[in-house]
């Protein structure tokens, strides 16, 4: 038999290329070859960097071949680590390695979505850890670098903190590095500002004690009410997703409910800024980040 693979097409996405009338007509001539069909001898391959799903051309081929879809993981979507923490926890098994609970969580939320640079990392760790081949969150946070998800975790980590300095440093640090400020809001601010609230409504109305054990809080998680729990994030097994809200259990007490609220509206206000103006964009997360944080700071000195 014969084999025509095309490959790495770059012209099905939405974009100038593929709304371009050439591209469109090319791809025309090409649906109608395959509804025509193909010789019972050849086999036809299409792998494409991008497809827009709404074009007529992806609804045909849904019909006339299998399709096996590999969309990238979108960082700035609440619950994005629970796509990756079953296969890296599959990648660590075959290298012998076994992650204490938190610690896998850790390491994905730390290196991000790079299924390459996830793996990098794994043969650090398995190095690292020596003939021990079980990771602690110690390890993670000792061996593991940096990446751009690295620095969008130490961003979240430094607002729950209530460190200013840290966090317009590392914001500063981002947009000069060319990182864009929405991004940066909805992967960095918005998620955190969003699960600090989620703990301490948490914790407020159900008298959660946050304390340092995850397998414990995660439990009393559970036996919640469903209707209680349908708003936090879910894993791809439909169960909430744990890790994020435990984290922000430990900090929340920072804040009050009222100033959280009060935080996500700010990030809201601060979308529209960054989308409508053309006010500079460090300006806008600046100021956000400043109100929200000296807010808390100051109401913490009167208490």
């Amino acid at each position: 038999g014969k084999l025509v693979w095309l490959q790495g097409a770059n012209f099905f996405g939405d974009s100038v290329t593929g709304r371009s009338q050439t591209t469109l007509s090319a791809v025309e001539g090409l649906q109608n070859v395959l509804e025509a069909g193909l010789p019972p001898d050849v086999t036809f391959i299409l792998s494409a960097t991008e497809i827009d799903k709404r074009r007529s051309f992806y609804k045909k081929l849904s019909k006339l071949a299998k399709i096996e879809v590999f969309d990238k993981v979108d960082i700035s979507r609440d619950g994005w680590e629970t796509q990756l923490v079953g296969p890296v926890g599959k990648w660590a098994r075959e290298m012998g390695i076994e992650f204490d609970p938190e610690a896998l969580d850790r390491f994905v939320l730390m290196v991000g979505a790079d299924t390459r640079q996830l793996r990098s990392e794994l043969e650090k760790l398995s190095l690292y850890l020596g003939d021990r081949k079980r990771a602690t969150v110690d390890d993670v946070r000792a061996i593991v670098v940096s990446t751009h998800t690295g620095v969008i975790f130490e961003i979240s980590n430094a607002l729950a903190q209530r460190n200013l300095p840290l966090t317009l440093e590392l914001i500063e640090r981002q947009l000069k590095n060319g990182e864009n400020a929405v991004g940066l809001l909805l992967a960095a601010i918005v998620p955190k500002i969003r699960y600090l609230l989620q703990a301490r409504d948490l914790i407020e109305r159900h008298g959660l004690k946050p304390g340092n054990n995850y397998r414990g809080f995660e439990a009393a998680i559970n036996r919640l009410p469903a209707s209680e729990i349908a708003h936090l994030p879910r894993k791809k097994d439909g169960g909430p997703n744990v890790y994020p809200v435990f984290l922000a259990a430990q900090e929340c007490r920072k804040f009050t409910a009222a100033e959280l609220r009060a935080g996500l509206e700010g990030c809201l206000e601060a979308n529209l800024r960054l989308v409508t103006t053309a006010l500079e964009p460090r300006l806008v997360l600046g100021q956000l980040v400043t109100r929200f944080l000296s807010r808390s700071k100051s109401r913490d000195r009167a208490a």
